[in-house]
């Protein structure tokens, strides 16, 4: 099973950053919240903070543990460990993706997801 990190990430107005998954990635033109594989000996925070910098350039401050969720997608069976965290600096340059949007809570049922997200979105959508 592998671990990977994902970032729920809140800016100053409390919308959330969600990304789309390029052509030829796993899971291509699907929503995800932003993350990345957890690396040996590396914590999930640690983890959240290097992969938004290298994938999407930008500075985060993860503060809180939110879920986890384990997936099988047939061929690989991930962990995702999702963290709150908050937007920090930097501007928005896409590797793994194609499109991002910053949207409200409400906003989430608007867009297919990958499946392993899918119960973090649930989750968001019946907090206050």
């Amino acid at each position: 099973m592998i671990e990977v990190a994902a970032a729920i990430i809140e800016n100053e107005q409390g919308h959330i950053l969600i990304a789309r998954r390029k052509q030829g990635k796993s899971q291509a033109g699907m929503w995800e919240f932003p993350g990345g594989k957890v690396e040996l000996d590396e914590t999930v925070e640690a983890c959240l903070q290097r992969e938004l910098l290298e994938e999407m350039n930008i500075a985060i401050d993860p503060y809180e543990f939110f879920a986890v969720n384990e997936h099988n997608y047939g061929i690989i069976q991930i962990r995702l460990i999702a963290y709150k965290a908050k937007y920090r600096s930097g501007e928005i340059q896409l590797i793994d993706h194609d499109q991002y949007r910053w949207v409200s809570k409400e906003e989430l049922n608007d867009y297919q997801w990958s499946p392993a997200d899918i119960p973090f979105v649930e989750r968001l959508l019946v907090q206050q």
